[in-house]
Order: structure tokens, then sequence, then C-alpha cells
């Protein structure tokens, strides 16, 4: 914060506030002198203009350079106080509203930003850039709440108070910033609605490019999620294709001097920025992980998730804000499923307690992701054939979440945990809950998985007729949005039915493209399964070249997924898998473990 003063303050202020200056800037810093040059200034007992900025400065400064954080409080507290007091409202007025309230946030004690922040708005309506910065600000607490009624409102406000200031940039970030809750709070129509007023407004903007670039990638990011929301992963395509090419024209926009020193907008509205150049392309990067892992395409989510993570961590040498742990703990989220898949098991705990270490630095992201840490866990715990564990780990994320989508997925897989331990009574518990008519999730993916799930069940109590329909089901569903993952299983399942039934050359029909597109993702279970009813297969035809080539491959996968296996149930973090209540055990993973191991 640079401190200036005007020509009409008095002599021993300007000098005082000179000196702080000097001290603040020179190289290196003395903090211990520009704090006692601004201290000196209360001796004077100055007006209370200067009395207010004074208390915000020395406040900003605690902040920014010390750990004295109640010190920098108080003065933030009385800058607010004296500023609040006086007829006149400038930006002293707002700032230390906005800063205290950023400090009362981070401190748990929203109850006190609240009144600040609603009296600031009230105050600011002639200082057009604070009135929009503090309605976002107050959005965003009510949003953290998960009032996303109130905070949709606070932005509604703010959308119509930029288009009186004649800012179509701010406008569209409002909106925008409207419809990503929306779609947090699954008001899909709501979400329609907003997308597609926004889409025109973008279309006929008039303003900087990179203002324009930058609105369309918010716009695309909340497209491209409202499709994967939605499990559909074909449909959402086009949108990604387009996300992934306007990342590209703005980095190219940043790269241009000649662009870069011209002014974006001479309104002060217009001085706002969704995220800088830099957290955009690792968003970009994240949405297309997302995508990768739920079309079942494996190596280019690991692709992808190295180039984010890689410059993540360059970002976090610079600026560790917030949102890169969050962005890294969904990226770590994403991994460790596709490192399941492909049968690296350890590999997948350890990013799983790279996750609770970010959790840790970041203590709020527990609250927001606790329950995928779990869910994670109990599909460790699954893969290991650690069935107790794996139950233990979906039921704490089904309490920890109220997330409609995470609990259908938690109940799919628990339902099928109860199958593989013939636990019967628990299965019926669940069945309504994982009913595809019935399903509480809206996704078409999760509507597929679910039509599986009923598959497998009628397939272990050989009702083979009933699963044949169901995994017709999931075939016709999974076809149709490109879900790849979710058709080699259909089709190896059929296969398995076919051959129980003695039909083999459909079972022969099902499990050959089961295996080819299970290579593909890859999805070493699927290629397991399918080897070894292939080898099957081929040794009742009388194929003996290709039943010895399966037989190799089964022998292949197995070995390796054994080898796996018991690497991962020697590593200290396998004990996490008991791990159901409070903080993360640390504790638990600097010793061996290895005795709790289930081969």
């Amino acid at each position: 914060m640079k401190m200036a003063s005007t020509s009409n303050e008095q002599p021993w202020y300007t000098a005082l506030l000179g000196f702080a200056e000097n001290f603040r800037t020179s190289n290196p810093p003395n903090i211990r002198l520009c704090i006692h040059c601004l201290q000196s200034i209360f001796t004077f007992k100055p007006p209370p203009q200067i009395e207010a900025r004074t208390h915000l400065q020395l406040g900003n400064i605690l902040l920014t350079h010390t750990k004295n954080i109640d010190a920098a409080r108080a003065h933030l507290e009385k800058a607010w106080s004296v500023s609040s007091s006086l007829s006149a409202n400038d930006d002293v007025l707002f700032e230390s509203a906005s800063i205290l309230s950023q400090l009362y946030e981070q401190q748990n004690q929203v109850q006190l930003a609240k009144p600040i922040l609603h009296r600031a708005i009230e105050m600011s309506q002639q200082a057009p850039y604070w009135h929009c910065r503090l309605l976002f600000q107050l959005a965003q607490i009510f949003a953290i709440e998960k009032d996303f009624l109130s905070a949709c409102g606070l932005l509604g406000v703010g959308a119509e108070f930029a288009r009186t200031a004649q800012s179509d940039y701010t406008r569209m970030l409002f909106l925008l910033s409207k419809g990503m809750l929306l779609l947090i709070d699954k008001k899909m129509k709501d979400v329609d609605e907003c997308l597609s007023m926004v889409s025109g407004l973008i279309e006929t903007y008039q303003g900087s490019p990179i203002h324009k670039e930058s609105l369309k990638v918010f716009f695309l990011v909340l497209q491209v999620c409202h499709y994967l929301m939605s499990g559909q992963v074909k449909s959402v395509k086009p949108a990604l294709k387009q996300l992934q090419q306007s990342i590209q024209t703005i980095t190219q926009i940043h790269t241009d001097d000649v662009l870069l020193s011209e002014p974006l907008s001479g309104n002060p509205v217009d001085l706002f920025q969704w995220l800088p150049k830099e957290h955009m392309c690792v968003l970009v990067y994240l949405v297309t992980v997302m995508h990768s892992m739920q079309a079942g395409y494996m190596d280019k989510a690991q692709k992808y998730t190295d180039k984010a993570l890689m410059q993540i961590e360059k970002l976090k040498m610079l600026d560790c804000h917030p949102l890169l742990s969050s962005f890294q703990l969904m990226l770590l989220e994403h991994i460790v499923m596709c490192r399941l898949i492909m049968g690296n098991k350890s590999m997948a705990i350890q990013e799983i307690f790279q996750a609770c270490h970010v959790c840790q630095q970041q203590p709020r992201l527990f609250t927001t992701h606790g329950a995928q840490i779990h869910t994670l866990l109990g599909l460790y715990a699954m893969s290991m054939n650690c069935m107790e564990a794996a139950e233990a780990q979906f039921k704490t994320a089904s309490k920890l979440t109220t997330v409609s989508d995470l609990k259908s997925f938690v109940n799919l897989n628990l339902a099928i945990v109860y199958l593989r331990t013939n636990r019967q009574t628990e299965l019926v518990g669940l069945l309504e809950s994982i009913d595809p008519e019935k399903l509480e999730s809206g996704s078409h993916s999760l509507k597929a998985a679910a039509y599986y799930v009923q598959g497998l069940q009628a397939f272990f109590q050989a009702r083979y007729n009933e699963a044949k329909r169901y995994l017709r089901e999931t075939l016709k569903m999974s076809n149709a949005e490109d879900l790849n993952r979710l058709t080699s299983c259909s089709l190896v399942l059929l296969g398995h039915i076919f051959l129980s039934l003695g039909n083999n050359r459909e079972a022969m029909n099902m499990v050959t493209p089961a295996m080819q597109l299970a290579g593909k993702i890859p999805d070493v279970h699927v290629q397991l399964w399918a080897s070894s009813l292939l080898k099957d297969l081929y040794r009742m035809c009388g194929d003996s070249h290709n039943e010895a080539e399966e037989f190799r491959m089964h022998s292949s996968f197995s070995q390796s997924l054994l080898k796996d296996h018991f690497q991962s149930s020697q590593m200290s973090e396998h004990g996490l898998i008991q791990w159901t209540d409070g903080q993360c055990p640390f504790h638990l993973c600097s010793t061996s473990v290895g005795s709790s191991s289930m081969l």
C-alpha cells in the first residue's frame, strides 16, 4: 500500500509518511521503523481523516509483513470505526471495511463481517468500484455458508448496478458468478437461463479482447462443468474444444506487448479480474482431466494432471493462493481414481496421503473435500480386497456429504461391496437409493452405473435374463455419451453371462470388444477379467494358440496386480484405510503397517 499525502496536509504528517514509505520500500524493507513512523503520527492528535487512514495503513503493514494479527485487527477496527462516523465517504472507509471483513472471515467470524459489509454497501452507492467489490465479497461469504439464495440475490443486485454504471464486462462477471452458484446448487433450469443470457451478451461485447476472452473462458468452464455434472461426456466435447482454444487465445493476447500497453477500460467498475491467466490455464487443465476421467482416457488424464500440478507448484512459489490448493486437491482426487483403474494402487494411496497434506495446509478444504477423501480411501480399500475398511470409509463419506451425486456414487460402490461379500440384508437396505428410476442424482453416467449394479446383482443371483436387460440399458446409455469404462465393464459382464448360459459365440462377441476397449483405457481389472474368459472360450473352441496367448496375458496382468498389491500393503500410508473419524492421523504413516495388509 503506497503511503501518499496531499498538498494541504500538515508538514509533520507529510514528513512522517515520507519516512515510513522510505523504510517500507528500502532494500531490505525496515518494517519496524516504518511502523514506528506511522505510530508517531498519533502523538500529534491528527484529525479523524488522517487518524483513520493511518490505522488502515498500520493494519495493512502488520497483516502483510508481521504475524501480529491481533494488532492488525485492532488497527483495522479503529480505521472502520473512525471512518464510518465521518460525513465524507472515501476509499479509507471502504478499504477498511473490505480488509477487516476478510480478516474476520479468515478467523471464522463471518457474523462480524456481514454487518460491516452490509453497511459499507449502503454507503458506497456513489463509489461504483467499491460498491461492486463489496457486493462480490458479501456474496462470497453467503456462498461459503451455502446460503445460495442470498448470494445470488446480491449478485443480481450487482449485475443491475453494473448495467446502470454502463459496464457490460462487470455485469457479465456478476451474472456468470450467479450462474456458478446456481450450478453448485443444482438449479439447472436457472443455470440454463443465466448462461443463455450471458452467451448473447458475450457475443455482442465490444470491449477489450482480454476482457472478452476471459468472459468466454468463465462461460465455457461453467458450460463444460454443467455437462460433466450431468454425466454427458460426449455432448461436452464441442464446448471443451472451444474452451481449450479460448485459453490459447488469452495466452496469445497476454504475450502481445501492444495490447498489453493499451488500457483495458476507462470505467472504474471494470477494474475486476475473474482469474489471473495462469490460474485459468490450470482450471482448463483440471476440467480436461475431469472429462478424460469420465470418458475413460486415463493416459490423457495423467498427462494433463502432471502438467497442471507442475504449473501449480511454480505458481505456489510466487503466491500461495488458496484457490491453487483447491485445484491441486481436485486434480489429486481424479488422478487417484485413474491409478486405481490402471492397477497402480501404491501410487494411489500415496496421492490420497498427499491430498490429506493439502487439507492440513488449508483446513477449510477438509470441510469441503473430506467426503471425497474418504470415498477415495473406500475405493482403494475395495481394490485391496479390504471390504470391511471399504464399507467403513463409504459410510463415513456418506455422513460427511449432502451432495446427491456423491451420495449416489458412494451407495453404488457400497452395493458392490455387499454383493462381493454376499451380505444380502445390507444390500436390500440400499436398493431403493440406487434404483436408476428413483436415483436422486440427475447424472446420466450415474444412472447408467446404477443399471450396471442392478445387472451385477442379478448376475450374482443367477437371474441371467434380467441381468442382460439391465446391462443392455447400461450399454445404450454409455454408448450414447462415450462412457468407455462403463461400456467395457458391461460388455465383459454380458460375456460372462453368455458363457454361463453356454452361448460361447455371443460370449466371444461381447468379451473381445471389451478387451480391446479396456486396453485403450487402460483398465487392468477388466483386462484381467476378459483375458480369463477369453482363455476359457478359446480352449472350448480348440484354439490352442489364442488360448496360450490369453493365458500369458492373464498371468501377466495377475502378476502385475499381485506385485502392486503386496507393495501397497507394506506401505505406511496403507494404514489410512482404518481412519474414519477426526483429522487425518499422519502418525499412522510414519511407521510400517504391513501387519494390516490383507492378501
